[in-house]
């Protein structure tokens, strides 16, 4: 059984869901998101709380019960608050600025990077060494996020690179004499 498919998912005020077939459109402040489960589930819609149950007792409907239920949760969370990812930059010359809708990344390589985000993703630099990222698709924010991440990744000797804001790098002790 999944614990988490058995949960329903409450519809805050401002957010709105309709079903149709397979798919599930939620509308809120932020935007509207879509989702279209597959043929080993159910979606419902009452009294401002989504429901998923099974069709049958396969293995297949089983994992797509959970898995549905947590995609249509992210939704709703995305069309209401919306999500958010913060990096931070660390090391001697590296920094981060907006230039218009393109991030600047000085990094320490012979050029500087551009990164123009992808539509539906809201990049800013609040300071030269933080970058948040920001949007209603979790998927979308967390990869824009990597990607940018991915240009220098924090290397365990001295720590420097782009992380994300709270990570914990392992760091290793240097050659001895």
């Amino acid at each position: 059984m999944s614990r988490i498919g058995k949960k329903p998912v409450d519809l805050p005020s401002g957010v709105s869901a309709s079903v149709s077939g397979q798919t599930i459109e939620v509308k809120g402040p932020k935007g509207t998101r879509s989702f279209k489960a597959t043929d080993d589930v159910t979606l419902t819609v009452e009294d401002n709380v989504v429901t998923i149950t099974p069709r049958g007792k396969s293995k297949r409907a089983r994992q797509q019960w959970g898995m549905s239920r947590t995609m249509v949760r992210n939704l709703v969370t995305g069309v209401s608050d919306g999500f958010k990812k913060e990096l931070e930059i660390q090391g001697v010359g590296y920094r981060a600025a907006m230039n218009g809708n393109t991030l600047k990344l000085n990094l320490g390589l012979s050029h500087d990077v551009d990164y123009v985000p992808p539509a539906g993703v809201t990049v800013t630099a609040p300071k030269q060494t933080e970058i948040v990222v920001e949007g209603i698709d979790e998927q979308l924010v967390g990869q824009v996020a990597a990607n940018i991440r991915a240009w220098r990744k924090p290397e365990p000797y001295k720590g420097k690179g782009i992380r994300y804001k709270g990570e914990f790098i392992f760091r290793k002790e240097g050659k001895k004499k």
